[in-house]
């Protein structure tokens, strides 16, 4: 066992004294130790239950033989964060979690780990971990929230903040605000539409790296005690059979992910994750060939913010697993990828089954017959730009329009909510990279001003930032390479007309290369935003977008 390097020995007779201080009985010497890294925190919505997720876990790995030690993981809530300094902070929190748990996990030799996290970059950072650890790991989520119900309608976080563009607009009063205020979010979990906490527990799924149902049943439900219970036991059960994170999070299941991605309908920000993932296995993961994925596999989920269905809709309709055998069905998925259930995917989905059509629709009447996700290129953006083309109105696929170009977000919300922007602009947002911003800031506000607004079908939104899960629309961001660098981005003139085609994967800038150049040559990089602390560190080494936002590494140029 790895753990006897701080348990068995002469040597380690101090290591044992500082055990018997924390209460470890002979019997308990002699067994696996497993982490249980847990993201429980009493300030995000999605990690209030997780003390009792957790709770499960430990009983599933006492009675399996182990022996469970918790320690903890950070966890920013997206919402909570939006639209100020804080959002600064939650991108870059995916690699603090990664390199806190390595600490962790090497300085104590855990056996084995189970994570325990939720929200969105709590998710992808404790999958970074357990790839560069590779110790026996298995992954159980908090779950999603419910849907609220509001006028006898299902609603969720995204319909609150277009609730404040509608107010803004004067076409909702502040009454029907505060009545959406109280009933969008009401239990715990991640936020109930397919926004990037959801789509980043169920694609652990596709990976393969958490049982079945991990991104899809409720928090509430008793069913995700269960399935917290059983995490605990499979995770004795690899350690016995020696399963290892890399073993499962290879190339063809970060492709599988991606596959299953496209056919959800996941937020933009997986294509941040899946390419920070594959890195810490050694897969050098371009964004672009998402394309190619994408023009094969049918897009068979609508959930919030692209449709009126949510995550407790699809946990009915059959999960995860239902969405994998349909594209299994069409041949789509690679089944030989080993799974925490020491089983592939090709056995853990073979009884799977598709339970609402209207929910997931069958390969013969899909939403689209391309994916959810699309990577443009062009002048605009040399090293690609990402949309979530489901939540894209038909009548935006293909738009040109004039720039109406803003150095910070702020700027862009005021002339939003100030009715400056009108049909066929394309508002842009840049010097929001992960650099620039730094931290790659979400545009979930003016998304959702521009859609409260009653604008969600004319304008169009481009940034060297990201947007929240929860955003929908012609809504194109991690633009690369970002303003902060001399991107293409930088370089854009209020009026200059830019052309979008999301069905031929191009976003261009209707300037001639000779005028772009002579723009190149006057640009000079703007003053860092912030001079200090661990956001000046994380600007100092952070990648474009296109590059998943990862740090640099003395192999990476």
């Amino acid at each position: 066992m790895k753990s006897d390097n701080v348990k068995t020995g002469m040597q380690q007779a101090p290591h044992r004294s500082l055990f018997n201080a924390l209460g470890f009985t002979e019997e308990e010497m002699k067994k696996p130790m497993v982490g249980i890294v847990s993201s429980y925190n009493e300030i995000v919505p999605g990690h209030m239950n997780l003390d009792k997720i957790v709770n499960a876990v430990k009983l599933g790995v006492a009675e399996a033989g182990g022996v469970p030690v918790v320690f903890p993981a950070i966890a920013v809530c997206d919402g909570i964060a939006m639209g100020h300094v804080g959002m600064k902070y939650s991108l870059v929190t995916r690699d603090l979690i990664a390199d806190s748990t390595e600490c962790m996990a090497l300085a104590h030799q855990f056996d084995a780990l189970v994570m325990v996290p939720n929200c969105d970059k709590n998710v992808p950072g404790l999958l970074m971990a357990a790839a560069r650890i590779n110790v026996p790991t298995v992954f159980v989520s908090g779950g999603p929230m419910l849907a609220g119900h509001v006028n006898g309608r299902k609603r969720s976080l995204s319909s609150m903040f277009e609730a404040v563009g509608s107010y803004a607009a004067g076409t909702m009063t502040e009454e029907q605000v505060r009545e959406y205020e109280e009933k969008v979010c009401p239990t715990c979990g991640s936020c109930s539409g397919m926004y990037t906490a959801n789509s980043m527990n169920c694609l652990t799924e596709a990976l393969g790296m958490g049982l079945r149902g991990n991104g899809t049943i409720p928090a509430v439900y008793s069913e995700r005690i269960k399935l917290a219970k059983h995490a605990g036991m499979a995770v004795m059960e690899m350690l016995k059979k020696d399963i290892r994170p890399r073993d499962i999070m290879t190339k063809e299941a970060i492709l599988n992910a991606l596959t299953v991605d496209m056919a959800l309908g996941c937020s933009t920000n997986s294509m941040l994750h899946l390419p920070a993932i594959a890195h810490e296995v050694g897969f050098d993961f371009d964004i672009k060939f998402a394309n190619e994925i994408n023009e094969k596999t049918p897009n068979l989920c609508h959930l919030a913010p692209a449709g009126p269905t949510y995550m407790e809709d699809l946990n009915e309709a059959g999960g995860v697993y239902a969405v994998m055998k349909e594209l299994d069905d069409a041949g789509l998925l690679n089944r030989d990828c080993m799974t925490v259930t020491g089983k592939t995917i090709g056995e853990n989905i073979k009884d799977a089954k598709n339970l609402n059509p209207e929910v997931i629709r069958p390969l013969d009447n899909p939403y689209s017959a391309t994916g959810g996700l699309a990577v443009l290129s062009g002048n605009l953006a040399p090293d690609g730009s990402v949309v979530k083309r489901s939540a894209v109105a038909p009548e935006m696929l293909v738009h040109e329009g004039p720039a109406r170009v803003f150095d910070c977000e702020e700027d862009a919300i005021a002339a939003i909510k100030g009715g400056k922007i009108v049909d066929g602009d394309v508002v842009v947002i840049r010097y929001e990279g992960p650099k620039g911003g730094p931290g790659m800031r979400e545009m979930l506000n003016p998304t959702s001003a521009i859609a409260g607004m009653g604008l969600g079908s004319t304008v169009a939104l481009i940034t060297d930032g990201r947007f929240s899960g929860a955003s929908r629309g012609a809504s194109i961001g991690h633009v690369s390479p970002e303003a902060a660098v001399g991107g293409p981005i930088a370089l854009v003139e209020e009026g200059d007309i830019i052309s979008i085609n999301i069905p031929e994967f191009k976003l261009e800038l209707k300037v001639s290369d000779e005028v772009l150049a002579q723009r190149k040559a006057k640009w000079q990089p703007r003053e860092p935003k912030v001079t200090t602390g661990y956001l000046r560190r994380y600007a100092s080494m952070v990648t474009s977008g296109n590059r998943g936002a990862i740090l640099k590494t003395p192999e990476i140029n």
